[in-house]
């Protein structure tokens, strides 16, 4: 299986004034596309060409380090890119919007968690949405290109729906060591119907 750079729905200046031009440029062509290469040159030859990236994921400690490194970049950054548009859905509703309030009581509460998720994390990094495998919803942070698929993060193991990255890469052109003023912003440009989509493609793989 040899793994590709997915293309974006919309050009790269599209969600400005919140993601500038630039950074998007540099992100998508530069930092995900060396995820990419250095993925496939790191399965190359090994049982893990012929499995997908999920199954990768969810085995990850049996993996060498530059496939977790890089196998996590592509992953993350896939979805991420994914969840992101310039028209997109403001708010959730239907059983997302029914699970966020019954956990986190309204979407505020769970916009800040995520926030303080994302500055909690120390170095690079994500901040994340999950479903977990007992069906319920939680806000998790991981390390660096890890995510929450990966068997190495036993105690916040789910199926992410919602990622932000909070690698300095994703935003100090534009934010510089502002992270806070990058989180608020992702709300902009986050689409909730493709958050939606995640949550009933994750509940099914749970039945």
């Amino acid at each position: 299986m040899s793994y590709t750079l997915p293309n974006l729905n919309y050009a790269y200046e599209a969600l400005e004034p919140h993601f500038d031009k630039e950074t998007m440029t540099i992100h998508h062509t530069r930092h995900h596309q060396g995820y990419v290469n250095n993925l496939n040159a790191a399965v190359e030859g090994t049982d893990a060409e012929n499995e997908t990236l999920e199954t990768i994921l969810k085995n990850i400690s049996k993996h060498s380090t530059a496939v977790r490194n890089n196998g996590g970049g592509h992953y993350n950054h896939s979805l991420f890119w994914e969840t992101l548009s310039p028209t997109g859905k403001t708010t959730p509703d239907g059983l997302l919007a029914e699970e966020i309030n019954k956990v986190f009581g309204n979407l505020d509460e769970l916009k800040d968690q995520i926030k303080q998720a994302g500055l909690g994390q120390f170095g690079s990094g994500w901040a994340w949405l999950i479903v977990k495998y007992n069906g319920t919803l939680a806000v998790v942070a991981t390390a660096n290109q890890d995510n929450p698929l990966m068997d190495t993060n036993i105690a916040n193991q789910g199926y992410p729906i919602l990622g932000v990255d909070v690698w300095e890469h994703a935003y100090y052109l534009k934010y510089q060591n502002k992270r806070a003023d990058y989180l608020d912003a992702f709300w902009s440009v986050l689409d909730w119907n493709v958050v939606e989509k995640k949550y009933a493609e994750a509940l099914g793989k749970l039945k």
